[in-house]
């Protein structure tokens, strides 16, 4: 699935705060948090995990682990009455002399039926707080290339923008982003050799089921670089795994050349 990744070595649960929220386009909403004092920048695709209090949940019980495991085994552990909703995301920028990230949150669906950590960036307001584990990136190409392949969907946005924005000056290579509507197009800074590829579910004509098809068939028919390749695909497991496929089967590419990380899947919804 990856290389060995970039991680804090001293981990540690931190409370953050909400300081504002944003609505930066149709699908995505834009959430500073605050109080995050000793956080490092990882750069590129650098993630985190997010603790929510449940509906009935007065305090947020956190692990007092923070071994990968070791919070992990704790946090089930909990009885689900005290246990807060965990989720992973990408920190979309990190400011850490003022202990400040940026977290943009997708948002699918109504109220009634969308997930916790959606729901939790619709209504936050200032002062709102939320737990913090840092886990540092995981885009970490170790392997002579050419050039470089991201492709994901709106979920893998934040990832690609930030992989994009750390990348070498002299970098060539194609990113590929899926996204719900052309209005969640963001501006990002990448090299100018970076091909970026935005493919909008509500502009097009053909007929598609669910998040990532589109891009998986755009790479299917895409005319890329010669030469060796580092590829990152992330986002929807199908896509995720479906692109790794065809690189690996139909052009060739030797399996360590792709990382590939299903961040979600379609029609199933998480538990924990």
């Amino acid at each position: 699935m990856g290389r060995k990744k970039n991680t804090p070595t001293d981990r540690q649960f931190m409370i953050a705060e909400v300081v504002k929220t944003e609505r930066i386009s149709p699908n995505f909403v834009r959430v500073t948090l605050a109080g995050l004092e000793g956080l490092e920048n990882w750069g590129a695709d650098h993630w985190c995990r997010l603790f929510f209090t449940r509906q009935g949940q007065d305090v947020l019980e956190l692990p007092t682990r923070t071994s990968e495991i070791g919070w992990y085994l704790q946090y089930l552990a909990t009885p689900k009455a005290r246990r807060p909703w965990v989720r992973a995301y990408t920190v979309r920028d990190a400011r850490p002399e003022v202990g400040e990230v940026d977290i943009d949150f997708v948002i699918h669906g109504d109220l009634d039926s969308m997930g916790p950590a959606a729901k939790f960036a619709l209504e936050a307001k200032p002062g709102d707080r939320l737990g913090f584990l840092d886990q540092g990136s995981a885009f970490t190409p170790d392997h002579p290339h050419d050039w470089t392949l991201l492709i994901g969907d709106e979920t893998a946005l934040p990832a690609i923008a930030g992989i994009c924005r750390e990348l070498p000056g002299s970098t060539e290579g194609v990113a590929i982003i899926e996204i719900p509507s052309a209005e969640d197009k963001q501006e990002f800074v990448a090299p100018a050799g970076m091909d970026i590829r935005w493919i909008a579910r509500d502009e097009s004509s053909q007929a598609h089921e669910k998040p990532g098809e589109l891009a998986l068939k755009a790479l299917a028919e895409a005319k890329l670089p010669d030469g060796e390749v580092h590829a990152h695909t992330i986002g929807e497991s199908a896509l995720a795994t479906g692109a790794r496929r065809h690189l690996v089967s139909e052009r060739g590419v030797p399996k360590r050349n792709v990382d590939f990380v299903g961040y979600w899947r379609y029609g199933r919804a998480q538990t924990s």
